[in-house]
């Protein structure tokens, strides 16, 4: 691959990667705040909710030329997706009730691990790969 279509690629993705991102926070913080559902819960919805918005993102747009059929690319996407969830979810109640950090900015530290060590390298070599 160019370097011109991986920058594109990556560049796309990081677009697509913050949509999702302020999804997730945003349904993070309205079932926490307005609805006083447990920081818990409201993390693993805010993350499915902004993992749905990422792949819709990511399959039209970011990795479009990505030769995977719709079901493998899908059953990929869940296997990261679960991961991603699990990974998301215990680092913030970790930081949160270990570390006494306030659940905000435990799931911002959280996502920025996630979406380095994790999310990026998977959907680019394993779910969208060309």
């Amino acid at each position: 691959m160019k370097k011109e279509s991986w920058f594109i690629s990556f560049f796309r993705y990081q677009v697509a990667a913050i949509t999702a991102t302020l999804v997730d926070f945003l349904v993070l913080i309205l079932l926490t705040e307005v609805f006083n559902v447990w920081y818990v819960y409201s993390t693993a919805i805010g993350a499915l909710t902004g993992a749905i918005v990422n792949f819709n993102l990511c399959r039209y747009w970011a990795f479009c030329n990505s030769k995977n059929k719709f079901k493998h690319q899908v059953f990929r996407y869940v296997l990261v997706s679960a991961g991603s969830l699990v990974l998301n979810t215990f680092f913030v109640f970790i930081f949160t009730d270990f570390a006494h950090i306030n659940y905000s900015i435990s799931k911002v530290i959280t996502a920025l691990m996630v979406a380095f060590f994790y999310n990026y390298t998977l959907q680019r070599f394993f779910v969208f790969k060309k």
